[in-house]
């Protein structure tokens, strides 16, 4: 009983195998044989090269050049065939055969831009009445129409080829000299015709032509992957970024918040005899405060949670920088190889802690990209306080040395960006003319005169 389950396996294995082929086969050629599917015009990053070599006044029209060669080459057929096989003269029979037959055979070369599965079997008529035709006037001319109806049936299954799928070589091959051996052995030209010859000529072109289309699918696969990975890389960089922000302004917020609370609660011990509304306000103001601090540390313990290795190189509980801390950094980047300057105008005033944080790491970036980027080369840091914000720049060289490839490029300058805008600022990023790098940026602070008075307070 076992003997014959495993007997009758490789049976059912082949006749499964016998019938998915068959389903392909009849999905492929005919169901749909004849639906519309046009050949779409060139893309624009396929025509920039061609644009530069053609004159402008087609420049335009560069687009449909595919179109414009195959319908050019269905026309030359044509001509061919009618110049091969019209040997009667204007007004016979046969002259009208043969000029049927030649439009049968030239007219699917360009019917493969809008049908090209109804253009094989078009085609495949036209090399059934070759054959036929061959055979009905053979000593009478009639045997070049199966040289020239297979010709062009191979160019026709060549064009399909690389217009749909790499699999339809194989299936237009065997249902072509499949039918085309059997139709030889009715007529009787089993050994008066070439195909043998012309079988093994079209399975190398066809081969030819399924390698091309499954290396340009290829292709535009690792192009769409390397697209998609990119934007995911700048969207996961993007959202990082923020995210950083995002714990550096809780770190100011909640600064503000704790001094709120603090405050509030203390406020009512200042005054002798405080009236109970009075004490019950500022009991609530605390409440409040406390709340506001709950949730901010709730949000943010989400954010930390994707990326736990956030504080590692530093402690979390330390106070985020400023530009006071800047010349703390100029030291550590000096200390890394790079020759950098700083430069500072207007009258130094306390800005709001956003304000100076963003600066600081807007700096900070600036001369983290000059390093990796710019090896060798000499920086320049200017702070320029002005009326209404903070002006920012920050210059680099031109290399000394050859920079080592760095796959996050870019990527410092779009979190810069998200900080300026952020705080409703402006922002420029090129190339300098001597081949260096340049980081402009205006931070702007609204009421500045209240927060110089602000800091004289403290300071006084």
């Amino acid at each position: 009983m076992n003997q014959t389950t495993e007997t009758q396996n490789p049976l059912r294995t082949e006749a499964r195998i016998a019938h998915g082929a068959l389903q392909r086969l009849r999905q492929d050629l005919f169901a749909d044989a004849f639906a519309f599917r046009p050949l779409m015009p060139l893309d624009d990053a396929r025509v920039v090269g061609w644009r530069q070599r053609v004159p402008k006044r087609i420049r335009r029209h560069v687009r449909w050049a595919p179109h414009c060669a195959v319908a050019l080459g269905a026309g030359i057929i044509f001509l061919l065939t009618l110049s091969s096989t019209m040997h009667y003269g204007i007004g016979s029979i046969r002259s009208f055969v043969t000029l049927g037959f030649c439009l049968l055979i030239s007219v699917p070369v360009a019917l493969t831009l809008f049908r090209p599965v109804g253009a094989f079997w078009v085609s495949m008529a036209g090399v059934v009445l070759g054959m036929l035709g061959s055979a009905a006037f053979v000593g009478m001319y009639g045997g070049q129409w199966i040289g020239v109806a297979f010709a062009t049936h191979l160019v026709v299954m060549t064009l399909v080829v690389l217009r749909t799928r790499p699999r339809l070589a194989l299936e237009m091959w065997v249902v072509s000299f499949g039918a085309g051996a059997a139709l030889a052995v009715l007529v009787g030209m089993a050994g008066k015709s070439d195909i043998p010859a012309m079988g093994t000529f079209s399975a190398l072109v066809l081969g030819v032509a399924a390698a091309m289309r499954a290396w340009r699918e290829e292709r535009r696969q690792v192009v769409e992957t390397k697209t998609a990975t990119a934007e995911e890389r700048s969207r996961r960089t993007l959202l990082e970024e923020r995210a950083t922000i995002a714990r550096e302004l809780h770190d100011v917020v909640a600064h503000h918040m704790s001094v709120i609370a603090i405050q509030a609660e203390a406020a009512p011990y200042r005054v002798a005899d405080t009236p109970p509304e009075l004490a019950t306000s500022f009991a609530t103001i605390r409440e409040n405060a406390v709340a506001a601090l709950t949730e901010l540390r709730r949000i943010l313990g989400v954010v930390r949670s994707e990326d736990p290795d956030a504080f590692v190189s530093s402690d979390p509980e330390a106070p985020q920088p400023t530009l006071a801390s800047l010349e703390s950094l100029l030291d550590s980047v000096r200390g890394a190889g790079l020759t950098v300057e700083a430069v500072v105008t207007g009258a130094v005033r306390p800005l709001p802690q956003g304000v100076e944080l963003s600066a600081y790491r807007i700096v900070q970036e600036a001369l983290s990209n000059a390093l990796r980027h710019s090896p060798g080369a000499d920086a320049r840091v200017e702070i320029s306080y002005v009326l209404g914000g903070i002006g920012l720049r920050i210059v680099n060289g031109t290399p000394s040395r050859l920079a080592k490839p760095s796959p996050g490029a870019g990527h410092g300058v779009l979190g810069m960006r998200e900080r300026v805008q952020m705080l409703g600022g402006e922002m420029t990023a090129d190339h300098t003319a001597d081949g260096g790098f340049e980081v402009a940026a205006f931070l702007p602070v609204a009421n500045t005169g209240a927060n110089a008075a602000a800091g004289e307070g403290v300071a006084a």
